[in-house]
């Protein structure tokens, strides 16, 4: 089976730093990759709209010599018209990887079993590993390493926070998180997330509300309370998330240099202020950025690796 990149949980911590080190190389150096994917073509299949997904990985092809081929699939979803199997099958005889971005993560991993090339997790309910290791790249720009800012996550325990719990755990860093009682992460990634700790020395520390979360970190993380396919529940899910605004009196418990990220799009007014989102805290705009050069490390490492051993 091809290499691929599914979940986070598929890099051991070592290739974890090779991708942000390689990302670094590429961020500093563009010009010395722009035929490094000469002769290629990634297949974004998605089910969900995208802007910055979508536009980073075309954008790392076209500027590595390669090209990125659409397939809009939010009118219908994969397997509906088709069976997934089929779909990767042919696919598969046309691209030479390909980044889905789906509701179900069964999906990715049927696809997978059936593309003999490399897949990457654009999205999924389960995951978003891109947008991880984006992020742990910007810390590590600002704090020199990942093991020296603590990380407090305040919102939906949703796919981010399942990739960046396992990303902490990988790098030994510790993550404090806090969500509404009934917006939990998966039960079975904080289990996952805290075996590893064991033999990285990091730590994955549920607390009780979001002032204890943030409480000395260096680093305090949003994201949107009502993710798509939500709609229908948003009142229900915004009244459970009142007090978990990241405002400036919750930065008032953080460290005094402590910054602030978000994965976007943000809802401005309601996970978090307008006036932090606009501060010299907020590094929001560095980490949109790094997707971009992440994803080009992501896909220099699956088609140059070529057969996992």
């Amino acid at each position: 089976m091809a290499r691929s990149l599914v979940s986070i949980n598929e890099l051991k911590p070592d290739s974890i730093r090779r991708l942000m080190h390689q990302a670094r190389v590429m961020k500093e150096h563009p010009r010395d990759f722009r035929k490094a994917m000469e002769g290629q073509v990634l297949g974004l299949i998605f089910e969900k709209p995208s802007t910055r997904t979508r536009v980073s990985f075309e954008t790392a092809m076209v500027t590595m010599g390669g090209s990125a081929a659409y397939i809009n699939q939010q009118d219908e979803k994969l397997g509906q018209r088709e069976e997934v199997r089929d779909v990767a099958r042919t696919l598969s005889r046309y691209f030479s990887a390909a980044v889905l971005r789906t509701f179900s993560h069964w999906t990715i991993t049927e696809f997978r079993r059936h593309f003999k090339k490399p897949v990457i997790n654009g999205l999924s309910d389960m995951e978003h590993p891109c947008q991880a290791l984006a992020d742990f790249m910007t810390i590590e720009e600002k704090f020199g390493d990942v093991k020296n800012a603590t990380l407090a996550f305040v919102g939906d325990g949703n796919n981010v926070l399942n990739s960046l719990m396992l990303t902490a755990a990988k790098l030994g860093t510790h993550l404090k998180f806090s969500t509404p009682r009934n917006n939990r992460p998966y039960k079975k990634v904080i289990d996952l997330a805290r075996q590893i700790c064991k033999k990285t020395k990091g730590k994955i520390e549920e607390c009780r509300d979001p002032k204890s979360a943030v409480k000395n970190a260096q680093v305090v993380y949003t994201d949107v309370w009502v993710s798509m396919g939500e709609e229908e529940i948003r009142e229900m899910k915004m009244r459970e998330f009142e007090g978990f605004q990241v405002n400036r009196n919750l930065m008032k418990h953080a460290s005094k240099e402590a910054l602030v990220m978000h994965c976007l799009p943000a809802h401005r007014g309601e996970e978090i202020t307008d006036d932090i989102m606009e501060s010299k805290r907020s590094i929001v705009f560095d980490q949109a950025e790094n997707r971009l050069h992440i994803q080009k490390a992501i896909i220099l490492y699956l088609l140059e690796q070529g057969e996992a051993s």
